[in-house]
């Protein structure tokens, strides 16, 4: 299993329309072969930045699976135009 991590630097004072794009969103990665759960967290200090955790069967399942889809250029669509500047994403393996 991988785990995909995420922290969303959204601009400011676009918090409430980018929580309202993520449900509209969600659907389309939780649909994706290899996909096996999602959360989205909300920082306490820095309202304006989120953590997204995505567990994935394998690495290709998101790197190929997912970002070669027609599904994500709908999540792109829907997702993208929030961030400043645009999130770095890292993949994690479990090792304890």
């Amino acid at each position: 299993m991988i785990t995909e991590h995420a922290v969303l630097p959204v601009i400011p004072g676009q918090e409430r329309a980018f929580e309202a794009a993520f449900r509209e969103a969600r659907p389309i990665i939780s649909g994706m072969p290899g996909f096996r759960s999602l959360s989205l967290s909300r920082s306490v200090e820095s309202p304006n930045l989120y953590l997204l955790l995505v567990e994935w069967d394998t690495i290709e399942h998101h790197t190929e699976g997912f970002r070669q889809s027609a599904g994500y250029e709908r999540w792109r669509a829907l997702l993208h135009r929030f961030y400043e500047p645009f999130p770095t994403v890292e993949h994690f393996q479990t090792v304890l």
